[in-house]
């Protein structure tokens, strides 16, 4: 049964403790008196003090498991089960095999595997053996990886066989998994001697960099228990929950999709791939999986509580988070929705909070209040803090912070700052550079970026690092990369480009030319020629004065063919719209003009609505073009058409 808002109000009543507020409390709840009064008069709010046991971490604690309930499921992916005891005894197994490779503590080990029961296990045996892991994501192209593990200094990389040409340009020591299975069935199924402390490196994430490079977030062992153990408090996780694992393999939620779980005894269910990223077919996955708590990025969630669901269902949270969220939640929703913030400088989540309905909705979705033991400030430019209901940078201090960026003194330094409020030896704030105002309630409301950096579907992006790569392109003598919003108000990324000579190459080859080294969210949906980029008095880009995207200046695809019938029409004003584009071809690849998965939903949700017939993410990525599609949803409306009785297909027709 799904937990309703008086379900969570008992929990966070439960917990409220010296007057403070609660992370999980709903939206329209009221919190203590003296937690909004002390909010209110200093614009800064915190989440609730709790001590953890940190004697043991996580991988001690996920072994624990696998001594007391050995057979139980804990990872299910394509088919296939891994109960805890034969999980604990593979990650054991390679544990033993990296340790006689040196890895040990604060040793940083690449971790190359698809989203599969192996991803757990890699990542397992490398907590094991000591060392932190490298989520590497097969997708990215080989120069960004083999960087990635270079500037992490990794001597080794857990992968696959056929995801091992990949890193096979480094100097690291490659173990597959599935290779070299007999190998590693030979060593102890014991786990080794710990090494480690909550102080050393759990994993490292490497996200976008202003520097053109991506940059490694160091995350310690007590940084991920703190997130491990509110977790598990805040949603009341037991070993009879059935969770999910939907984000990407390199993406920071998969910390919180897997070790709040495993080190409860629940389990892990794994979508596949055409599944997790269709709103429709993973609605029907979650209730037929009975999935009682799922994580989903915030433009999936934001079409699956438009879609009917059935009043019973399993599921009792769902969680969301890495982008704005838009939509509040239908009341018919059989359960609970809620909003999280946090950047990967503080280990996953930050604030957390209920959404409840709202029929109004004059204003976004709040991001909710600290969770445990995290405190936020909103300051302005000298640190001060700002009243409530004024606009200030978000800056985060308290248990969850990253140590710092790899190899990275001079950044780290710059955004990890000594605590204006705390004078602790050693006490910092993150300043995240996001735009925030401290609500009367207690509450968090975002309000955007305050730098440069951008977001878009839920990953940071610096957009020097964009440029960067498009610079390099002879026919570009500079560019700029911003962020622009459609009516519906998703983002996409956008290159202004300033040509070096009047042979102005065509859309598909600066997509490819920037895929070549940038993974496929950095790589920009539209390219625009420009004489000049318009700056501003200070001598910086001026990203109000750049035009708007048409047709007259929008870098096109060669050969472009114009539709040939009238469903050819149609399909095409679809991919149009949702590629906020002005015209597509006949032949032009969906993919190739920006498309991703998520805008493929969009896709797949339309030609239901237009045409009355259930597209599948699997037939868009199987024929990308507006001929295929329509051939396909030709298909879809014959074979309906053919199902039904005459009297049917006269009412449709009619």
């Amino acid at each position: 049964m799904a937990a309703n808002s008086e379900d969570v109000n008992a929990l966070a009543d439960s917990t409220i403790d010296n007057a403070e507020t609660v992370s999980l409390a709903p939206v329209a709840s009221a919190p203590s008196e003296a937690g909004v009064a002390r909010s209110a008069s200093t614009a800064i709010t915190r989440g609730l003090d709790i001590v953890y046991a940190k004697d043991f971490l996580v991988p001690d604690l996920v072994g624990a498991q696998a001594v007391a309930t050995p057979d139980a499921p804990a990872v299910a992916a394509n088919g296939e089960i891994l109960t805890y005891g034969e999980l604990d005894r593979r990650a054991n197994q390679l544990a033993h095999h990296l340790r006689a490779l040196g890895v040990g503590p604060d040793v940083l080990v690449g971790l190359c595997i698809e989203r599969s029961a192996a991803l757990v296990v890699g990542a397992l045996g490398i907590l094991k053996a000591g060392g932190a892991y490298v989520p590497l994501d097969p997708s990215y192209p080989a120069d960004r990886l083999t960087f990635m593990l270079h500037d992490a200094e990794a001597p080794v990389v857990v992968t696959q066989e056929h995801l091992a040409h990949l890193v096979a340009a480094t100097e690291c020591t490659i173990v597959a998994l599935d290779r070299d299975a007999a190998m590693l069935a030979q060593a102890p199924a014991g786990p080794p001697t710990r090494e480690t402390n909550v102080s050393h490196l759990a994993y490292v994430i490497y996200t976008s960099g202003s520097t053109g490079q991506p940059k490694g977030v160091e995350i310690a062992h007590d940084s991920l228990l703190n997130l491990v153990y509110w977790h598990q408090r805040a949603f009341a996780v037991t070993a009879a929950d059935r969770a999910t694992q939907v984000a990407g393999s390199a993406f920071d939620a998969i910390v919180w999709e897997l070790w709040p779980y495993l080190t409860t005894g629940a389990s892990i269910h794994m979508p596949d791939e055409a599944t997790r990223v269709t709103p429709r077919l993973l609605r029907d996955w979650l209730v037929a999986q009975q999935i009682t708590i799922s994580f989903l990025p915030t433009a999936l969630v934001e079409a699956a509580i438009t879609l009917d669901w059935p009043a019973e269902t399993a599921l009792r949270f769902m969680l969301t988070g890495a982008d704005t969220l838009h939509r509040y939640p239908p009341a018919s929703l059989p359960f609970t929705l809620v909003n999280n913030y946090g950047p990967t400088e503080n280990t996953v989540v930050a604030t957390s909070g209920v959404v409840l309905p709202d029929a109004e909705g004059k204003t976004l979705p709040s991001i909710g209040r600290p969770i445990d033991n995290v405190q936020v400030y909103i300051l302005d430019e000298q640190l001060r803090a700002k009243p409530v209901g004024e606009a200030g940078e978000l800056c985060i201090g308290g248990a969850g912070l990253a140590r710092g960026y790899r190899s990275r003194p001079d950044i780290t330094a710059e955004k990890f700052i000594p605590h204006p409020f705390d004078t602790s030896p050693g006490a910092r704030i993150y300043r995240t550079g996001d735009n925030a105002i401290l609500l009367p309630d207690g509450q968090i409301s975002f309000q955007g970026r305050i730098d440069e950096q951008l977001k878009i579907r839920g990953f940071r992006i610096e957009p020097a690092e964009v440029v960067a790569r498009l610079s390099k392109h002879p026919a570009i003598q500079t560019c700029a990369v911003v962020a622009r919003e459609n009516a519906e108000g998703d983002k996409s990324l956008v290159s202004y480009l300033v040509p070096a000579d009047t042979q102005l190459p065509a859309a598909g080859e600066l997509r490819d030319f920037a895929a070549d080294a940038l993974p496929e969210y950095m790589v920009p949906s539209l390219f625009v020629w420009v004489e000049s980029l318009p700056l501003t008095p200070n001598g910086k880009l001026d990203a109000a004065a750049l035009p708007a995207p048409d047709a007259a200046n929008v870098a096109q695809e060669s050969d472009y063919v114009m539709p040939r019938t009238p469903l050819e029409e149609q399909v095409a004003a679809i991919l149009a719209s949702v590629l906020n584009l002005e015209r597509v071809g006949v032949f032009d690849n969906f993919f190739l003009l920006g498309g991703h998965s998520l805008l493929g939903t969009q896709v797949i949700t339309r030609v239901s609505d237009t045409f009355g017939v259930e597209l599948t993410l699997y037939s868009l990525f199987a024929g990308p073009t507006v001929a295929e599609l329509a051939v396909e949803i030709e298909g879809l409306i014959l074979a309906k058409l053919e199902s039904m009785s005459d009297d049917e297909a006269l009412r449709l027709l009619g």
